[in-house]
């Protein structure tokens, strides 16, 4: 999913639009690696079907991909689908990649999936989670998962301009989720915390908050 930016679009902003052109502004927007707790997760796993949202340039659908999930990749931007497609074919994977280019905000992408994959969901448009999570937890098939990662923190290195921002907790992002508490176990909630290097080279703790549900 996308990271925590510091730009604050007008309220009628086209998302796709803003995307598109975010992506346009340089060649490579995410480091192409997948997100770890993902692939922890994942790697224990056996592979079946992926529903990744807000596929990006497509680090995590490649790698699991690669580890032999079949995946359909979601996102709103067409630039970051063509990425993750010339990534996917550089990859020797395009063919266990389905990408569809989708507002979740308008909808949601048919179909049933043994997991669903929500990395980073906060984004500087609008993008409610009371309004995605929910459709998210319908596309787990019976006995699939569904994975929601998000910052729990400011990165170190960030600028003054991030005091204003709340970072929800853990039991929130869960709370939005509204499971039918007889048909799902929580097996994980909590922080999980990882070495980056920021954009000037410095390497600081970041905190990620981190939900994992079962379908029963």
């Amino acid at each position: 999913m996308t990271g925590h930016h510091h730009e604050h679009p007008a309220a009628d902003t086209d998302p796709a639009r803003f995307w598109d052109e975010r992506y346009g502004q340089r060649d490579r927007i995410w480091s192409g690696r997948v997100n770890p707790v993902l692939a922890e997760v994942a790697g224990t796993l056996p592979p079946g079907t992926v529903l990744d949202l807000g596929s990006g340039e497509g680090g995590d659908a490649v790698w699991l991909a690669s580890q032999g999930w079949r995946v359909t990749a979601v996102d709103i931007s067409s630039v970051a689908l063509d990425r993750l497609a010339v990534e996917a074919g550089r990859a020797g994977v395009a063919d266990r990649i389905t990408t569809v280019r989708h507002d979740l905000t308008q909808g949601f992408p048919p179909g049933r999936y043994d997991l669903v994959s929500a990395q980073f969901f906060q984004s500087p448009l609008v993008l409610p989670r009371e309004k995605v999570l929910p459709p998210a937890a319908e596309a787990v098939a019976p006995g699939g998962r569904l994975l929601v990662v998000e910052h729990g923190a400011p990165p170190p290195w960030a600028g003054p301009d991030t005091g204003h921002h709340r970072f929800a907790e853990p039991e929130e992002i869960l709370a939005a989720m509204d499971l039918d508490p007889d048909g799902w176990d929580t097996e994980r909630l909590g922080a999980a915390r990882r070495t980056a290097t920021g954009p000037d080279g410095q390497t600081g703790e970041l905190i990620d908050h981190v939900v994992l549900v079962r379908r029963r």
